[in-house]
């Protein structure tokens, strides 16, 4: 009798599982607890390469925007860059924009410029996924590749490009962008 028991919890659980896999829900349930975890201040970056040198960032590569325009690389020679490769169907990518767009609305105009790279094969998808958030950050498309400063492992992939062209910061994984000593670093001196 026991083990009806516990195939049926198990079948519950399952079956739970499989209508939010199915009807595409698990994303955004997952990113938003993700998103919770990360309001916690638990995960957050740490503001120093590690086992990693400053690198040069190759400024080679061209983007989509929203408009359908193409925007490259070289046009933010001199600005400090932060730079986010994210898709809709990643539920960390999705957990950490809110954060991302509390950053952007805070240090948008210091010279920093955001570089929000979506992956998704469907542009579109990602346009609609921002315009829903209300999200104020301007996103582009890597329709053309990324260049090699830009490949990665996992998303979300997050780096801070320096105005003298140096990798200063590089993170896969998420977290919540949006501390005090994240906006003194990505709006400071990176000497």
């Amino acid at each position: 009798m026991e083990w009806k028991k516990e195939a049926k919890s198990w079948g519950i659980v399952l079956g739970t599982f499989a209508i939010l896999y199915f009807t595409g829900l698990i994303t955004p349930i997952m990113g938003g607890l993700q998103s919770l975890i990360l309001s916690t201040g638990l995960i957050k970056p740490k503001v120093t390469l590690e086992n990693k040198e400053q690198q040069a960032f190759d400024f080679s590569g061209q983007f989509l925007d929203t408009d359908g325009d193409r925007v490259g690389l070289s046009q933010y020679r001199g600005k400090t860059l932060f730079i986010n490769l994210w898709a809709t169907w990643c539920p960390p990518c999705r957990a950490e924009m809110p954060h991302i767009s509390e950053l952007y609305m805070k240090v948008n105009g210091d010279n920093v410029a955001f570089l929000m790279i979506a992956l998704d094969d469907d542009f579109e998808k990602s346009k609609k996924f921002v315009s829903e958030k209300g999200f104020s950050f301007p996103i582009i498309h890597a329709a053309y590749g990324l260049n090699p400063s830009l490949r990665s492992q996992a998303i979300p992939t997050t780096l801070v490009v320096s105005p003298e062209g140096k990798i200063v910061f590089y993170q896969e994984g998420m977290s919540n962008f949006d501390t005090k000593e994240f906006r003194d670093f990505l709006t400071g001196n990176f000497d």
